[in-house]
């Protein structure tokens, strides 16, 4: 079992079909999981037994006169059949867990780390909260479709067959009268099936509108409070909230229209079971024993039949949610290691050419159209230009968070194509106009750029270089304050200050600040940077 931390590239599972997807999903669990089946299958075993001996020991007692010395033996008979029924079901169970956290556990671990590593582009078109959803509720749906929905079904499958096959001993033609329901059950459980598939998806699309809404509600609840929108957002809310109700009146009325259609036909197929088996025993054909044991023995064929068609229905759930996790699994990763140009840091000099450079978002209008110009090592470059007008856009060119689409954009002589995404990222140094700050440290933030231990004379340094030193000296807790999410509870300038020592950290070649402002924030150039852009 691969219980490690190896990673496991999930996209190698996915197969045109779902149950077979699902399947090579349990790579490293198959064993255990089929083990947990089988042990079901004992534990149905060892139920039917008792039903067995309980037939036997009627049918002595209706015979033998001297039965009481035999009850002991019976007694302990059916204590140790319960013990090891009890036990296989508890191994199962156990199992069982064990395979579905291990699974769901390298599922969200790897579509964690897919999602981080999808594109710009990608992020651009997808709204975070239809993220969160899959990466949570339809997760947690394929956790259930291995604890209990496809557990469930081998368990009802082994009942089905063990008891099936004991009431085959017991009387051929009373088994096969018991059974008469059971391909009308599944038709009518395959027929739900698809009908509840196509409304749960609908609802769990609708339950990502709402994640959406909301996630952006507590983004941005300081412009709500600030305009005063509260009710415009009530109403937004509830809205979308009354859709989500709507679909999930819809899926969860078609989940209880299934009930009265099995209940009647499982029911009567009980009851006209009862009814025959009573007349055989009444007419000689069977034992009073046979007919007791026939009697506890079919309920365990046809509830689990009837649960089968709760099961088949419930798992196009987890089917659902694994269709919509696999479609985000399915997308290109941004490569960051593509690229055949790799220089060696001290020959890296930092100079771009852009030759008549143009771009554009997909099918979007022109963005940049035919931008020329030089930036030489050594120089300071401003952007200037009203808003919309590219600039910022020109600026995430470079690090290549997105591809020129025509013209040509050269790094010391070279294609920036070129270059791996990886050692741009590394050599460019990026303040955003909005800079992001996680909910930890403020140590924690500023060394967030670097992957290796940070001295105190380095963190010090670069703080002082963004004229925040002494601020975060001001603050109880010094370095080590924690700051709320987005960094609310520091000032607009001190979040840009703290973003400008995390970049002035990891010792850029080049230094892109994305608003002319940012320049004015710093104390000093620092040595380590050949190029700014503004």
């Amino acid at each position: 079992m691969s219980t490690n931390s190896a990673p496991f590239d999930i996209r190698s599972t996915i197969s045109e079909n779902k149950l077979k997807s699902l399947w090579n999903l349990m790579s490293g669990y198959k064993r255990i999981y089929l083990f947990a089946a089988l042990c079901l299958g004992f534990a149905a075993a060892f139920r039917s037994g008792t039903y067995l001996i309980l037939g036997q020991f009627v049918d002595a007692l209706v015979s033998d006169d001297d039965i009481g010395k035999y009850i002991p033996w019976i007694a302990v008979s059916f204590f140790v059949l319960a013990a090891f029924q009890g036990v296989f079901t508890y191994i199962s169970g156990r199992l069982a867990a064990k395979t579905s956290e291990g699974i769901t556990r390298r599922l969200r671990n790897f579509l964690f780390d897919h999602i981080q590593r999808l594109s710009f582009s990608y992020h651009d078109k997808t709204k975070t909260g239809d993220l969160i959803q899959r990466s949570t509720s339809d997760v947690d749906a394929v956790r259930l479709f291995f604890a209990d929905r496809a557990i469930g079904l081998g368990r009802i499958l082994l009942l089905f067959i063990v008891n099936l096959g004991v009431l085959l001993s017991l009387n051929v033609r009373l088994a096969l009268l018991s059974i008469i329901v059971v391909p009308l059950t599944i038709i009518l459980s395959l027929i739900f099936f698809r009908k509840v598939s196509a409304a749960y998806e609908d609802y769990q699309d609708q339950e990502a509108v709402l994640s959406n809404t909301l996630q952006e509600n507590l983004t941005g609840v300081r412009v709500v409070k600030a305009f005063a929108r509260q009710q415009f957002e009530i109403d937004k809310f509830d809205a979308e909230n009354t859709k989500k109700f709507q679909k999930g009146r819809k899926f969860f009325s078609m989940h209880a229209l299934f009930w009265p259609f099995s209940d009647i036909l499982t029911g009567a197929q009980m009851i006209f079971g009862y009814y025959i088996g009573a007349t055989m025993a009444i007419s000689g054909e069977i034992s009073i024993g046979t007919y007791l044991a026939y009697a506890g023995m079919i309920i365990w064929i046809i509830w689990p039949i009837r649960n089968l068609g709760r099961l088949i229905v419930q798992m196009s759930t987890g089917l659902v949610s694994y269709g919509r996790i696999i479609e985000v699994i399915k997308e290109q990763r941004e490569p960051l290691s593509a690229g055949d140009h790799k220089p060696q840091s001290d020959t890296f000099n930092g100079e771009f050419v852009f030759q008549n450079v143009s771009f554009s978002y997909e099918d979007n209008p022109i963005v940049l159209d035919e931008i020329s110009f030089v930036c030489k090592p050594g120089q300071m470059i401003a952007l200037l230009g009203g808003p919309g007008s590219g600039k910022s856009t020109l600026i995430n060119l470079l690090p290549r968070f997105y591809d020129y689409t025509s013209g040509l954009l050269t790094l010391d002589g070279i294609d920036l194509k070129r270059y791996p995404r990886a050692f741009l990222r590394k050599q460019i140094g990026l303040v955003e106009q909005e800079p992001f700050l996680f909910s930890r440290s403020i140590r924690e933030n500023i060394s967030y750029g670097v992957d290796r231990e940070v001295s105190e004379e380095e963190l010090f340094t670069a703080s002082k270089a963004a004229a925040i030193h002494d601020v975060i000296l001001g603050f109880p807790k010094g370095y080590d304050t924690m700051v709320g999410e987005k960094g609310v509870t520091l000032s607009g300038g001190q979040k840009q200050r703290i973003a400008i020592a995390r970049t002035l950290l990891k010792n850029p070649k080049i230094l892109v600040l994305d608003t002319l402002l940012l320049r004015w924030m710093l104390k000093q150039k620092p040595k380590f940077i050949k190029l700014w852009i503004i």
